[in-house]
């Protein structure tokens, strides 16, 4: 089969699989993480703020130097091949982060992850615009998206239980053996899809140079403020993921594998099936126009903040025992900000793969993934990690509900944008 043939669709919907088998073990690999924050920070002696370090922003800033090259990559090479080698090399940085002595070598473990890393998502769905038409894609992305929140149940349910019976280290290791089964696989059971094949342009080849393709896409409007739109987002999302299960423990008392089985099942099993819902109905939706890609992710914004602030304040209390696990009335209110807090997803990757050329449709998914991760996976945490140490004077073991809420008010500033861009799509 040739790169220009069209993919038969038992391929194409296994090569969707893989890609979001490869994706939801990276998440694995930084969720995880939430439920290793007190075990390694009593280990090395961290403070809160070191642990934002360790948990995001080492992370997020080999991403601000690799992201963009990294999705130039994906524009001008085979996507499959590319994505086979980052796997490969993610599986083995991440066992070495297990192997780690000390948290200077730790926090360069977390950095060589991330640099093999960064073409992973850019690549990924620039592929799957180019498996799926326009009318199906959102689905096709939520599914894909799916993957990390589905992931989340593993990293923090499982995943608090491996790091209480085995240690931080050991699960580390366990993470990152999939992702070599998975790199074998991408490098000789998969095909490249013909890039652009539902575009209708006779070249795909962006004839600029990655910086002034960069510049040309911050120049449009709907591009730009999509994309600071996501990032907003993901700021807010990504610190309260990656606290939630260390809030349970001390402002709810739970034991910390309950509190991580409690924030992957029910936190991360809503969140999976909200952003499938919003894929499926903005398929249905979208044939209408544009705005309906927008105004879902509206909707789950506000929804979100609301769920938010009535889940971190609700008082302690036990709704429930499942088995010797006690289960908190605020888990209700999780459940519910997890189901529409992810509305956003599917929509904005879609309507970003539909206002971009296919010839620099990667650069821009990489630019949306760079500004995510710069802000979500590297402001977020550690935003919040240091808010909570400067309001502990005044709020005590209470600091961290107070810095949770002051970090994932940044989705109203995600309202403005996505508001933006609809009133620039409509200029059109």
């Amino acid at each position: 089969m040739t790169a220009s043939a069209a993919p038969s669709p038992w391929r194409t919907h296994g090569l969707l699989i893989l890609l979001a088998m490869m994706y939801a073990d990276n998440f694995v690999g930084r969720q995880i993480v939430a439920v290793m924050i007190e075990p390694i920070k009593h280990e090395f002696g961290a403070s809160d703020t070191s642990m934002g370090l360790i948990s995001g922003l080492a992370f997020a800033a080999v991403f601000a130097v690799l992201g963009l090259p990294a999705g130039r990559l994906a524009d001008r090479m085979s996507r499959t091949a590319l994505l086979a080698v980052s796997s490969l090399l993610w599986g083995i940085t991440t066992i070495l982060c297990g192997l780690t002595g000390s948290f200077l070598l730790l926090v360069l473990a977390r950095m060589a992850v991330a640099a093999v890393e960064s073409p992973a998502a850019p690549a990924a769905l620039s592929l799957i615009a180019d498996l799926y038409p326009p009318q199906r894609r959102a689905f096709a992305i939520s599914f894909f998206t799916a993957a990390p929140t589905f992931a989340a149940i593993l990293a923090l349910s499982l995943g608090a239980w491996m790091v209480d019976t085995y240690g931080w280290r050991a699960s580390f290791i366990v993470v990152g053996i999939p992702a070599l089964i998975i790199a074998a696989l991408l490098a000789f059971f998969t095909h490249e899809p013909q890039r652009g094949r539902w575009d209708g342009a006779t070249t795909h080849l962006d004839p600029l140079g990655m910086g002034a393709t960069v510049r040309q896409l911050w120049h449009d409007k709907p591009v730009r403020y999509l994309i600071l739109a996501s990032a907003m987002a993901t700021l807010g999302g990504n610190a309260f993921g990656m606290w939630n299960a260390t809030f349970l423990v001390r402002s709810h008392g739970l034991e910390l594998q309950h509190a991580g089985m409690l924030t992957g099942l029910i936190g991360g099993g809503t969140a999976g099936f909200g952003v499938m819902f919003a894929g499926w109905l903005t398929d249905r939706l979208g044939a209408r126009g544009p705005h309906w890609r927008l105004r879902l992710p509206l909707a789950g914004h506000l929804l979100g903040l609301t769920t938010l602030a009535i889940y971190l304040f609700w008082p302690s209390g036990i709704l429930l025992h499942v088995g010797t696990v006690p289960v908190p009335q605020a888990m209700v209110w999780l459940a519910l900000n997890s189901f529409v807090m992810v509305w956003w997803l599917a929509p904005s990757f879609a309507l970003l793969t539909s206002l971009v050329s296919p010839g620099s449709r990667a650069v821009a998914l990489a630019l949306q993934t760079l500004l995510s991760t710069i802000l979500g996976v590297g402001v977020g945490p550690v935003l919040t990690g240091a808010l909570s140490d400067l309001l502990h004077p005044a709020f005590g073991v209470e600091a961290l509900r107070h810095a949770m809420l002051l970090s994932c008010f940044t989705a109203a500033c995600a309202v403005v944008l996505l508001t933006r861009v609809g009133r620039h799509l409509s200029d059109r």
